[in-house]
């Protein structure tokens, strides 16, 4: 094969060089590999909750452990590594050069998957911050921020000795994505470690809230919108043959999405304690967010016009257009899901889960598989194995989304309604939880189907995409020859921002500070503002071994169905007690709001069912609540409480200003022996043996028992 050369008028000047297409292989074979994992994880849980039974009663096959792993696989590892090959691949070709070092590459490769598999041998076991999507303790968060800045180190160092003037719109949102993911991961793991698998977080409470919505809704917007939208930008246009559609409209859907999009965290937060004008900034720049997000996507169905014969026969233009389709109805379901009123009736219900799949699996699937299709038969030299293949992939994948998504919505409208249906005198129609999750375990039956088909969907991609590689050929590198960039490639007349994308380190600084304006002015008041906490005297650290039993509710996923905050509405406060207060949560590292009740809030159970309850409860909760979706916890009653642990967890917690004194640091073992034994004099009443005492089910009752009692009926005590 010729080398292509690109004619220039100083052949002299001219350099030689090829790209390194072999890092993009790899990071295309790693996604395909964690993708199905990430699918079949995800299949699992969502028949957990159609039948408890599928836990398997072991402790690393629950739902509370499987899901953050379902969640990490899918965003990090399956759309990750997809960023990564679509990003090094079309990063080259935009600024015609080879990425800046071949070693940082494989570096970065095989430490993304070291981390996905440190992740998959963790978070099974428990280890766990407890704070969604950065449940990852504290060494692998330290591991992940070293690999992002090799990533971000290659990426600008391809730009430092790119060929190109100037920086195409794929790229704005490819420095968007790097510089935004940095700050939020960093800012969101700022935690004081305990041991090498434990740590408790910098922030407590409402400041906690914030700051973990803050990065899990920009996680989603910055890791699952805008590398997708940088390569729709690339891969859209050329698997169409045509030019972007508008240029001008490129340029105010980047700034307008990456400078909104960083405020609209809060929204996860509306009637909590959070203070009411961060609640509401969070909703008016989630609205606001429907003109950029809309804006791409028409810019993206706009550059397919005139080749809609094609999208019909094309796999990779069909999935590409259906992905920008489903990328348009959540960027209208979340800023109408944002609104207050619509957000008392979803949140909290699996309307929620039924948004976030649209976008996981209608957007980022649906445009990775069109990606792909495109891709594999370029890299490998050869055609796609089978475009009948690939049809039927869609179709199973486009059904099985659709019976997942109206399943949810249908669930989660009957949830709420049911759970605030009140009669004329004011009493609950529904007092019984349980009566509102039998109603719904159908429709976890039909998403169950629809995700299995989605499965499939994906594993018929998996062989079409292997086979066409296997067909295809190792190719040499192609050796392409350039011009140096130098000062001749300057534009003096152009228009202000076309001059701004040939210095691209100043398009990055001004990036970072698109994001941090909406940051600064929404954290860090609450962060530094104590008149948002006003502290109540009559809530008190939580005793040693009521700390240790709050690890095992983090440990065992507790808060992913659990949540623990009252709102202030009606019927919230005749079921569950008196609306929660920001002064309930000053000693919760990390703070335990949670975001879906697949079973009631317990922000007030303590003292409301005798030790008794509680211990039948978590040895087979079908004993005393029939028709419960929960697994049984029977290890807790094999396991050992690890009371050695207590000091060093009390002395960190008292670094982090919760006010334990020195005297119960020194005594936190004879403190939490002493509230066991308590505990178990009293079950032993009922027949359990005395030796129950030592086992972590002890720890988890004194929990229990805690939540709720210290905030009482007034406000006397304020201090």
């Amino acid at each position: 094969m010729s080398s292509p050369k690109i004619p220039t008028a100083r052949s002299g000047r001219v350099e030689s060089f090829s790209y390194d297409d072999e890092i993009v292989k790899l990071f295309v074979i790693a996604t395909m590999i964690w993708g199905v994992i990430a699918l079949l994880l995800g299949v699992t849980i969502a028949f957990q909750l159609a039948d408890w039974r599928v836990n398997l009663g072991l402790p690393w096959t629950t739902f509370g452990r499987l899901r953050p792993l379902h969640t990490n696989a899918a965003i990090f590892a399956f759309c990750g590594n997809a960023i990564f090959a679509g990003v090094y691949y079309s990063h080259q070709r935009l600024l015609r050069a080879r990425l800046f070092n071949d070693v940082l590459s494989r570096i970065h490769f095989w430490g993304w998957q070291l981390i996905i598999v440190s992740a998959a041998l963790t978070l099974p076991f428990g280890i766990t911050t407890g704070k969604e999507y950065a449940e990852l303790e504290w060494p692998i968060d330290i591991a992940i921020t070293l690999i992002w800045v090799i990533f971000a180190v290659n990426f600008f160092g391809t730009i430092v000795r790119r060929r190109e003037r100037h920086i195409y719109v794929a790229i704005w949102f490819y420095i968007a994505t790097i510089i935004t993911v940095a700050v939020l991961h960093i800012v969101n793991s700022l935690e004081i470690p305990v041991s090498l698998f434990k740590s408790y977080s910098l922030y407590a409470g409402v400041q906690d809230a914030l700051v973990q919505w803050w990065y899990g809704h920009n996680a989603v917007a910055f890791f699952l919108t805008t590398p997708f939208l940088g390569l729709m930008y690339y891969f859209i246009p050329k698997a169409a043959n045509r030019p972007v559609y508008s240029y001008r409209l490129s340029i105010i859907h980047f700034w307008s999405l990456v400078f909104i999009y960083i405020w609209a965290g809060p929204h996860h937060l509306l009637y909590t304690t959070l203070p009411e004008w961060a609640q509401t900034l969070g909703m008016v720049f989630s609205i606001m967010l429907w003109m950029p997000s809309w804006g791409g996507m028409i810019n993206g169905l706009m550059t397919l016009r005139g080749v809609w014969d094609k999208v019909r026969t094309e796999p990779s233009l069909r999935f590409m257009a259906t992905a920008l389709t489903f990328y348009g109805m959540a960027t209208f379901e979340g800023p109408l899901l944002s609104i207050k009123s619509v957000n008392a009736i979803a949140h909290f219900t699996d309307w929620i889960p039924g948004h976030v799949h649209s976008g996981t699996i209608g957007w980022n699937y649906m445009l990775i598989a069109g990606i792909f299709f495109y891709l594999v038969p370029k890299l490998w030299d050869t055609e796609l194995h089978s475009k009948k293949m690939a049809h039927q992939q869609f179709w199973l994948a486009t059904i099985g989304l659709v019976l997942y998504i109206i399943s949810m919505w249908v669930a989660g409208v009957t949830q709420s309604l049911m759970w605030r249906a009140m009669d004329d005198a004011g009493n609950l129609v529904y007092p019984n939880f349980i009566e509102t999750v039998v109603k719904i375990v159908p429709m976890y039956w039909i998403r169950a189907v629809g995700g299995t088909m989605i499965l499939i969907s994906f594993i018929l991609m998996m062989i079409n995409l292997y086979k066409t590689a296997k067909a295809g050929k190792k190719l040499a590198p192609v050796v392409y020859e350039s011009l140096p960039l130098d000062d001749s490639s300057l534009e003096p007349h152009a228009s202000v921002h076309r001059k701004l994308e040939g210095w691209p380190m100043i398009f990055a600084v001004l990036s970072l500070i698109a994001i941090l304006v909406g940051s600064g002015i929404e954290i860090i008041p609450s962060l530094v503002a104590d008149k948002y906490v006003v502290k109540v005297s009559t809530v008190k650290p939580y005793s040693p071994l009521e700390l240790y039993g709050r690890d095992i509710y983090i440990k065992e996923g507790c808060y992913l169905c659990h949540s623990q905050t009252v709102r202030p509405m009606a019927h919230e406060v005749v079921r569950y007690g008196k609306a929660s207060n920001a002064a309930e949560f000053v000693y919760d590292h990390p703070f335990q709001w949670g975001s879906k009740r697949t079973g009631p809030d317990l922000a007030r159970i303590g003292g409301k069912y005798p030790n008794m309850w509680h211990y039948k409860h978590f040895y087979d909760p079908r004993e005393v609540t029939q028709g419960s979706l929960m697994p049984q916890y029977t290890w807790l009653f094999n396991s050992k409480i690890d009371y050695k642990t207590l000091p060093k967890k009390l002395s960190v917690m008292k670094q982090l200003g919760v006010p334990y004194s020195e005297s119960e640091i020194t005594n936190a073992v004879a403190m939490a022996q002493a509230q066991a034994k308590t505990i178990s004099d009293d079950l032993a009443q009922s027949g359990v043996p005395v030796k129950v005492a030592e086992m972590d089910i002890i720890a988890l009752i004194a929990y229990m028992q805690r939540l709720g009692v210290d905030y009482g009926s007034s406000q006397e005590g304020e201090e």
